[in-house]
This record gives C-alpha cells, structure tokens and sequence, in this order.
C-alpha cells in the first residue's frame, strides 16, 4: 500500500484564528503562569500534510488548559505547506521548496539560501531557541506502531522510557540531508538541560494519530508539570501502557543512484532475521543488512537520490 492508498479519516483543523498569535510571530502563541517552571515549546505542521499536531494543539487551545507553572508555546510551524493541503491529493503538501526538518543548523540558517522553509524557520529560530522541552509532533507515511524519536543522546532516551508514550522509542542520530528541529542547539547537545522529543504519531491520515498526538502531548505536559495530573486525565486513555523498547538505530541507508527500489513492500518495524538478508537495490548495488535481528524504521515511499531509504537498529536493553 502507497500512501496515495490511505483513506483520510482525520478532517483538516481550522488553524486561522490563530493567525495573529501573540508574540509578533504569525500562529504562534504564549501563555505563562506566574509560578516559575521550564518553558515547554509544542511544534506542528513541521511538515504540511502531517494533520495530528495541529489536532492537537487545537485541542489544548480550545480546552483552555494553561500552564500551572512556567511557560507554554504552542508553534504551528509550515503554515504556507499547511494551508495547501488537498485531501485529494495529500502528499504533494509536505512542504513548499524544502524539507522545513531539515534546514536547522546554524550554517544552513545563517546562511545565503532563501526558501519559503527557511524564511519561516529563520522567523520561529527565537521561540525554537526560548524552549527548554521541545515535543515536535509528526505523522508517518506507512500505518505502524507509533514512534518515539528520543535522538543519539542519553538525556533524551531517559527522558522518553519515564514517559512511556508512544512506548516504541527510536534513538537515531537524524539524516544526512539535514539537522532536525529537534537535534538543533541545545536539544542536541549532552552538557545542556534543554532536551526534545520528536514523536511520529501513526499514519498521516488515521485517526488515530491524532489521539495518540493529543494523548502523547499531555504525558508530556504533566511529566515536566506544565499541567497538573487532574488536567489532563479526563482526556487520557485508560489502558495500561506497554513496558517502552528502545530500538538504537545504527545506520541509515542513503540513496546513491536514481535507481533505488525495495526488495518487499516494507512498512516500517520489520526485523529481518539474518544477517545480508536484501532491503534492496540501489542501482546495480545490492543493499543487505548489516547484522542478525535488522529493525527497518519508517521505510521511506520518497526514494530521491541523496535521501535516507530507511533506517537500520536493534532492540538494546
């Protein structure tokens, strides 16, 4: 199944009275409380086709739930990708001229290059470089388990097995097209306190993402005590939570030829048994895995040269 396949049982959020926000930047707003406690910074639409985050921050914003402690930022990120989104043809919205998660290192937005991404990201770097705790919010192109994004660093795995929530959680160190929001100053550096989650929600268009995005973002807001336990709960599901796995992902394959197709219609979440067991070709090159007990996370559908395929761990303990 492509992506094209999904059926889109979430409705887009109306996102237009958040236009002015409050703190000079277009759809962003602030709230803070008097009591002193971290600045929590919520990010969606990272990526304009991707529904949940926006969901979700709608959701909190239309609860009127404030912080008890501290600063909340809701960013609603690539809102020109976002408002382009057709739900007859849902992919081609991801974004206008560049991948907005991958432009976040200095050098890059510091740099000469202009693009619709960049002119936003360079306008939200202030509230990004605010944010104590970052949670980016995303969607995925396949419908599997949802995903913890914790990062390479220790802080950052700690961080998301207290959660708990999504309970798969991936420590991977980002792609060689470009640094992510949630790896950039701080949130990517061992020695500072600031930390990130970035946290992939199920398939773009399920429903169930967005609950998992609403439910994923509460955990998260009482965990650092941005709200107390009794604001969120009669939101949050009752279920028992599964024990969190961590997968560490050790390599990522880049595509190197215009020639790159799977060896199977790999979803996402396979663990291939064998060592050398084929993912693909890329070209004339036979692409193998590196070691027994392969993880294959979120196989890409955007086979493009010098993008990552798909990306490679193992279960750790």
């Amino acid at each position: 199944m492509t992506t094209h396949d999904y059926p889109i049982d979430l409705d887009t959020p109306d996102i237009r009275p958040y236009r002015v926000g409050n703190v000079g930047i277009d759809y962003v707003l602030r709230f803070a409380n008097a009591t002193p406690g971290p600045h929590v910074l919520l990010t969606a639409i990272v990526h304009g086709n991707e529904l949940c985050g926006a969901i979700a921050l709608d959701f909190l914003l239309r609860k009127r739930l404030q912080p008890r402690r501290g600063t909340l930022t809701l960013a609603f990120c690539n809102v020109d990708a976002f408002h382009r989104f057709d739900p007859k043809q849902p992919t081609t919205s991801r974004f206008v001229d560049e991948d907005f998660n991958r432009i976040w290192s200095p050098d890059v937005l510091d740099g000469p290059r202009h693009s619709a991404e960049l002119t936003r990201a360079r306008a939200l770097r202030p509230v990004i470089d605010a944010a104590d705790f970052l949670l980016d919010l995303h969607s995925m192109q396949h419908r599997t388990a949802a995903l913890t994004l914790c990062g390479p660093l220790e802080k950052g795995r700690v961080w998301a097995r207290r959660i708990g929530y999504p309970a798969t959680i991936v420590s991977d160190k980002g792609h060689v097209a470009g640094r992510r929001m949630r790896d950039y100053g701080g949130f990517g550096d061992q020695a500072s306190a600031k930390n990130a989650l970035l946290v992939e929600c199920g398939q773009h268009w399920e429903k169930a993402a967005a609950e998992i995005a609403i439910e994923t973002m509460l955990r998260v807001l009482v965990d650092i005590g941005t709200l107390a336990p009794a604001d969120a709960a009669p939101y949050l599901s009752p279920e028992p939570r599964p024990v969190p796995r961590v997968i560490e992902v050790t390599d990522a394959v880049t595509i190197r030829t215009d020639r790159f197709t799977f060896a199977q219609d790999f979803k996402g979440l396979e663990v291939l048994s064998k060592k050398g067991s084929v993912l693909g070709h890329d070209g004339d090159l036979l692409v193998l895995t590196p070691y027994d007990d392969c993880v294959l996370i979120m196989p890409s559908q955007r086979l493009i040269k010098g993008q990552t395929a798909v990306r490679l761990g193992r279960f750790i303990a």
